[in-house]
């Protein structure tokens, strides 16, 4: 299929951008993901086109309508999680202490890094422990209150996770959870970014949800959007003619978020730098996500003219990707810059999707190889996106956009920029 050729790509390289005291510095990844546990094997499988979508084994499924989701088959919790924490912990929870362990570890931040009150954690949930809030209430329902878990009073929370993470490896400064929906993770990555701003040397950051339980099924049953495909592969498809909703995943990244000058004192390196972040909510009939990227690009001190490549909210609905695609042509014109929806291959992950999103672009400018899009081989007429299908190497590439919505009105946009060579 033919396209118009691009507009030409700024050829000078991106500004600094307005200067600040404290830029924030991405030098640790944590990564569960249901094709892939751990960024090595999750970048792996992206660039082999591995899906982690199949059929839902986690509970019986067989009387639902749609069986199809992204699992994460290979993460046994004893092996992550200390034994005295399994009973008071929910499944999201210990998908995002493994994650947090491993980014921690990537960053080489250990007990002289968090030390003192300053270090935080600052993740987005979309359902908290929603397979522990169940357990508790199947127990209540059928046996009484009497066998219902004690820990049933915050370990069904949203802010269980960054409570224990925080708890675990005393990051004693501000903590909190947010609760956008699919934009949560840019938001969490937003926060934590201007705490490194006002001085806290270090934040743990991003969004792990598991909502792969009867309880969760129903809610996303009751959304109606997910898409009612039995086959993994075409279960979505987002900016294809054919497309007909998503399929849900478990997983999410976390991120180690350090004051640039620190990290540099102490030797580490980065995978990025946060140069802007900016969120909208949409109005009556006022689709704002163009505004959020707007804004998060002013933010960086950079112009559409600068972004290599963009990593797609795609929704997988019709009304919804030409939403997304008008935007995108506003800011880009069509065809403009390469655009990419990883996502396809784990499902969306709740507030995990948009800061696995993240973590897949800081990876990219590291490899300088942007990750296809599965499932879409052909992009409708209708939204003119250059969209990557398959890996494509661009040897210049800087400067990354990643967008998220989230049901009801949610936009999310962060600029992210490979570091800077020595």
């Amino acid at each position: 299929m033919s396209h118009p050729a691009p507009p030409a790509r700024s050829p000078h390289p991106a500004p600094d951008g307005p200067p600040h005291t404290h830029q924030a510095l991405v030098t640790g990844i944590g990564i569960t993901a249901p094709n892939g546990l751990g960024a090595p094997a999750y970048w792996d499988a992206l660039l082999s086109g591995r899906s982690g979508l199949g059929p839902i084994t986690r509970f019986d499924a067989s009387g639902y309508p749609v069986r199809i989701a992204g699992e994460i088959t290979d993460f046994a919790d004893e092996e992550h999680i200390p034994s005295r924490l399994l009973p008071s912990t929910d499944r999201s929870t210990r998908l995002a202490l493994a994650a947090a362990q491993e980014a921690l570890d990537d960053a080489g931040a250990g007990p002289q890094e968090t030390a003192g009150n300053q270090a935080g954690v600052m993740t987005a949930s979309l359902a908290g422990g929603a397979e522990f809030g169940q357990r508790g209430l199947a127990a209540l329902w059928s046996k009484g209150a009497t066998h219902v878990s004690a820990y049933q009073s915050f370990a069904s929370f949203h802010a269980a996770a960054p409570a224990q993470i925080s708890i675990r490896h005393r990051l004693r400064g501000h903590g909190s959870a947010i609760i956008t929906e699919q934009a949560g993770g840019i938001d969490a990555l937003a926060r934590a970014r201007r705490r490194i701003r006002d001085g806290a040397p270090l934040m743990v950051t991003g969004g792990v949800d598991s909502t792969l339980c009867p309880w969760g099924w129903a809610a996303h049953l009751a959304d109606g959007r997910l898409s009612p495909s039995g086959e993994p592969h075409h279960a979505y498809r987002p900016f294809a003619a054919t497309a007909d909703g998503h399929t849900v995943g478990e997983g999410g990244a976390l991120l180690v978020l350090e004051d640039a000058r620190s990290a540099a004192r102490r030797g580490a390196t980065g995978y990025g730098t946060v140069a802007g972040c900016a969120s909208t909510f949409d109005g009556p009939r006022r689709p704002r996500l163009r505004e959020a990227a707007e804004l998060a690009l002013a933010q960086a001190g950079l112009t559409p003219a600068h972004v290599d490549v963009v990593f797609a909210d795609g929704a997988g609905r019709r009304s919804a990707d030409r939403t997304e695609s008008t935007a995108l042509c506003a800011l880009f014109g069509p065809y403009g810059v390469p655009v990419t929806v990883p996502k396809t291959m784990t499902g969306r992950l709740g507030a995990g999707g948009a800061a696995l999103d993240v973590a897949t672009a800081l990876l990219a400018l590291n490899a300088k190889t942007v990750p296809p899009t599965t499932g879409t081989t052909r992009v409708a007429g209708d939204c003119p996106l250059d969209l990557v299908t398959a890996p494509r190497r661009l040897p210049h590439l800087q400067v990354a956009l990643v967008l998220a919505r989230g049901r009801g009105g949610f936009n999310a946009a962060t600029v992210l920029r490979a570091p800077h060579p020595g």
